[in-house]
């Protein structure tokens, strides 16, 4: 019972922290619009100086806080991790994650919170082994690292079947660690607390789609291996980059980091004013007014985003990459539907991020779900079932997993 106590009290940790993750960062987003409505021009010192500060506080003050946050809660669940996977979930790593990521996307960084939180959750849970019997057993303690992270996901989309599928897909490489009650009630319990504090919503609404929409089609089956493609690029793209940049960028990036940070500020804000603002933030509000049909999104949009998200990805700032990859596949989506002449550009919308988001996690249970459970869409789940595999193998073509690559960076 002492074990069960710590397990529910780090899940409801998981779950407030999550939602209050989440209030914070649509907070610094509704600020940024707000000074933006005032004067266009503050971003162009907003985003490199606040990129500048942020970077130079993460690697001196935060270090292991950079980037997604899944990478290195992949890292700190390998059993051979050791002192420098305890240190990426040291509390202090955690808080300032929270609070770098939120300045970034007052900055007008182009990141998801989704992705911190799974870090987040794996932090706060790992604070807890301490208290569980044995709980210096690595087994024990790595059980509940995946089950914060997979809380994490749960909490952060409100989909409590995509937290599970999700550490079974990505997190955990280990059946018996799959297998375990201990994610399965840390997940729900998580999303149990984040519903009790939001109420119950689906993240992108519950959008009408006629049946003749929602059956698969040889267009479909064409636009899964166009979104595998470009989430493959991206994917790829994202790996090439901080692996190392040749010549002179390579060189600036490595001599002055923050002098890069600024440039990558400076090339964000010149990215969101010439796509008319849609890139900054997590792209959560973009793609909603895709899939609900409340606006419809210029032409340029997804690589516009795609280009944002990365920028904002290679310059150090906390940076996730699950909320932007949804908006880039609602764009693409929406993009190929106008090409196609369709009437309604929804389904392939719906379509696009499903595929969009394999494509660049290579994780296509995790995606099927995810979107399946933020659309409502149920009556979809062939065409979404067979985009998301399509898009994962096609992606494989082009790209090494993402965040299983981007661990290995941590390893000594």
């Amino acid at each position: 019972w002492k074990q069960r106590l710590v397990l529910w009290s780090a899940a409801v940790c998981v779950g407030v922290a999550a939602v209050l993750f989440a209030k914070l960062a649509d907070l610094a987003q509704w600020a940024l619009r707000k000074l933006l409505e005032r004067s266009d021009l503050a971003i162009w010192f907003l985003a490199p100086l606040g990129f500048t500060a942020i970077a130079w506080a993460t690697r001196r003050y935060f270090k292991g806080a950079e980037g997604s946050g899944i990478p290195q809660t992949i890292f700190a669940l390998r059993p051979d991790s050791g002192e420098a996977g305890r240190a990426l979930l040291r509390p202090h790593v955690v808080i300032g994650r929270i609070v770098l990521a939120a300045a970034a996307l007052f900055c007008g960084a182009s990141v998801g919170r989704e992705g911190p939180t799974v870090h987040v959750g794996a932090a706060i849970a790992a604070s807890f082994s301490r208290w569980i019997p044995h709980g210096e057993l690595g087994s024990q303690r790595r059980a509940l690292i995946l089950a914060g992270g997979a809380a994490g996901v749960a909490a952060a989309f409100n989909t409590p079947l995509a937290g599970i599928v999700f550490a079974i897909e990505e997190l955990s490489k280990s059946f018996e660690e799959r297998a375990s009650g201990v994610t399965l009630t840390a997940v729900v319990l998580a999303g149990i607390v984040a519903i009790a504090l939001t109420g119950d919503y689906t993240y992108f609404g519950q959008p009408v789609i006629v049946a003749s929409e929602a059956s698969l089609s040889l267009l479909a089956v064409g636009a899964a291996v166009l979104f595998g493609v470009c989430g493959g690029l991206f994917s790829r793209l994202t790996l090439w980059t901080v692996r190392g940049l040749p010549g002179f960028l390579g060189r600036w990036r490595n001599q002055c980091p923050m002098r890069f940070a600024f440039g990558c500020g400076l090339a964000v804000a010149a990215t969101g004013v010439l796509a008319h603002q849609l890139t900054f933030g997590t792209g959560y509000l973009e793609a909603k007014s895709v899939i609900e049909s409340h606006a419809h999104l210029p032409w340029f949009y997804a690589p516009a985003r795609a280009l944002s998200t990365l920028l904002s990805f290679l310059s150090g700032v906390p940076a996730g990459l699950l909320a932007p990859s949804l908006s880039v596949g609602a764009g693409l989506g929406q993009l190929f539907a106008d090409i196609c002449g369709l009437a309604s550009p929804v389904p392939l919308a719906i379509l696009g991020m499903c595929g969009f988001l394999a494509a660049v996690t290579q994780a296509p249970l995790t995606s099927l779900v995810i979107v399946m459970e933020m659309t409502g869409q149920h009556a979809m789940v062939l065409p979404l079932m067979v985009t998301a595999a399509l898009a994962t193998a096609v992606s494989k073509l082009i790209s090494a997993p993402l965040y299983q690559t981007l661990a290995l960076r941590y390893v000594p």
